[in-house]
């Protein structure tokens, strides 16, 4: 810490500090709580902070600041305003910090305010205005507010009240003991795989402990969250983490039940192959739909205008909230009847649940959309192409096949591909050449739903039609083949798809992009791997091989997907966020 005279000799000492480093400006007059100054001085996602009286800068907004703060000392000592002379600046803006912001803002820099709510942060200049601030600083406990904060505003019923009351504590717990989110994260991963581990026993006693433990990884992983919140440590490897460690762990979930099943005699790997592609399908219509609409223009409808009058009634909330069949409340009911039943009831549980869910969500993003006059952005477009993971096939296809008109058109022809796909595979004796033809059919069809830019009213069911077809696919077939080992091939197979489809949402939220074209070309694309799949059980017709293929191509997937999420996520281009999580 240094204490500078002024403006001039502030630039100076901060010129002096190794380039790599943050650099903060606190006004001596500053008079305020901690966390205040912790929200504004230690958040790491954000180029520059200000809170009244104190501004932070990354190295990258370095130069910026520099700058600012020699400008700033040449026209305080040339008697010169710091501000445009018709400008009418907030009184914070008039603290030296404050001045640095708004001039941070005019370079371009994006300076984050962060809200402090009943947090004190003031400059006073005048004993009238010290009093107040020390009288508001003392009437708010500034650790309530943070143990309060660190908890999600919008989150579900189970979680808000049968997790986050306590868990808060135990996120405070593990601060003080210098944990960070990451081991919480890692640590509520391996307490999901022992319980996977358990429920793979086929046992009573081992499907009680198998549910008990679910619970307790699911505490670790609110915790995670409100300790990253408390302590606001956030990280490229914790947003890695937190955005795929909770499919890891219900997919591992669903693979141990499934395991004790067969033990018991029940072979319920169909169903739990099912359970997982209805939720990533669920999860897709989400982020496609999000996607889509999030910086639309004229981004109103009758539908939306309901739904928030429907959150300002309180019991409305939390039904609405609960209907979707959040994670909480997702993973407690399968912890339950884990204890208490069998692994068939829990994922016929599972599939009827989330059927519900999906159904609601749905409508109401489609009734949406329909009444929604909203123009959509070339962004918006572009992460739809990229959510669609079109391969080389379907782009080859595109690029030949003119742009079919039509509001609706993209949307049809993903759903007849999907259904002629799904159909064949259904309908078409197994092993058929007539299943092939169908692939075919699909992946000229999967091109021209793409052939132009994403932008109509429906164009966001374009991914979650190309998800089904592949999932769906690659599930009846192996259903379908009387092979064993099949279905769990499959399953690791869909598992693998997951997550590099979860990884492409993840990668667009952070503001990065999709992966790599060379990524999605060397897995070659929802059509291409729904085509090989088809091939090789037409080829491998009720023989082993079909398996064993299954599983390399699992394998080969895994291994390609993995290796790039890593290198981009620990890499320094991965973004510094942490992933606050959606309800489903």
């Amino acid at each position: 810490m240094r204490t500078a005279a002024d403006a001039g000799d502030a630039a100076t000492l901060l010129a002096a500090v190794p380039a790599g480093r943050r650099v903060a400006l606190v006004d001596p007059r500053f008079v305020g709580h901690v966390h205040a100054l912790r929200l504004g001085l230690t958040d790491p996602r954000f180029p520059a902070a200000t809170v009244p009286g104190a501004l932070t800068a990354q190295p990258e907004a370095r130069g910026a600041l520099l700058r600012a703060l020699h400008r700033t000392a040449a026209a305080v000592g040339a008697g010169a305003p710091v501000v445009e002379p018709d400008a009418d600046p907030a009184p914070d803006d008039r603290t030296v910090p404050g001045r640095i912001a708004v001039a941070l803002e005019a370079e371009g820099i994006a300076v984050q305010r962060p809200a402090l709510g009943s947090l004190v942060a003031a400059v006073p200049t005048d004993p009238e205005q010290q009093a107040a601030a020390e009288a508001g600083l003392a009437s708010v406990d500034d650790e309530a507010v943070r143990l309060r904060t660190a908890v999600k505003a919008h989150d579900g019923f189970f979680t808000t009240y049968c997790i986050s009351p306590y868990s808060r504590y135990i996120a405070r717990w593990c601060a003080r003991r210098n944990l960070t989110p990451n081991q919480v994260t890692t640590a509520s991963l391996i307490t999901a795989l022992i319980a996977a581990g358990s429920a793979a026993t086929g046992t009573r006693g081992g499907y009680v402990a198998a549910g008990i433990l679910l619970l307790v990884s699911f505490v670790l992983d609110c915790t995670d969250g409100q300790l990253a919140r408390y302590s606001l440590q956030y990280s490229t490897m914790g947003a890695w983490l937190d955005a795929t460690f909770d499919r890891a762990k219900e997919y591992a979930y669903y693979a141990g039940l499934a395991i004790g099943a067969v033990r018991g005699g029940d072979d319920v790997w169909a169903l739990a192959l099912g359970a997982m592609v209805l939720q990533a399908c669920r999860h897709v219509v989400d982020f496609s739909f999000n996607e889509a609409n999030h910086d639309a223009v004229a981004n109103t409808s009758p539908t939306a205008a309901l739904s928030d009058k429907l959150d300002n009634v309180g019991w409305t909330v939390w039904v609405r909230r609960m209907i979707v069949l959040p994670i909480g409340e997702r993973w407690a009911m399968i912890a339950v009847l884990t204890a208490l039943t069998t692994p068939r009831i829990v994922f016929y549980a599972l599939l009827v649940g989330c059927s519900l869910a999906a159904c609601y969500t749905t409508a109401g993003r489609l009734l949406r959309s329909l009444t929604r006059r909203a123009s959509r952005t070339d962004r918006a477009a572009q992460a739809l192409a990229d959510l669609a993971d079109s391969g080389p096939l379907a782009q080859a296809v595109a690029k030949v096949a003119p742009g079919l008109p039509g509001a609706f058109t993209a949307p049809a022809v993903a759903l007849l591909g999907t259904l002629v796909m799904i159909g064949g595979a259904l309908f078409l004796p197994y092993g058929s050449p007539l299943t092939v033809a169908a692939a075919a059919v699909y992946v000229v069809l999967s091109g021209l739903a793409v052939a132009r830019p994403l932008k109509g009213a429906l164009d966001w069911l374009v991914p979650p039609f190309f998800r089904a077809a592949e999932y769906v696919t690659i599930l009846v077939l192996a259903a379908r083949s009387d092979v064993p080992h099949a279905v769990p091939a499959a399953f690791g197979l869909v598992s693998a798809v997951a997550y590099h489809h979860y990884d492409t949402v993840y990668r667009i939220r952070g503001g990065t992009g999709a992966p790599p074209q060379w990524l999605v070309r060397t897995i070659g694309g929802h059509e291409g791997r729904t085509a090989l799949v088809v091939v090789l059980a037409a080829v491998l017709t009720h023989t082993s091989g079909f398996t064993t293929a299954l599983t390399a191509l699992a394998v080969a997937v895994a291994l390609v997907v993995l290796v790039e999420s890593i290198r981009f996520w620990v890499s320094s281009s991965a973004p510094a966020v942490h992933d606050e999580g959606e309800l489903a």
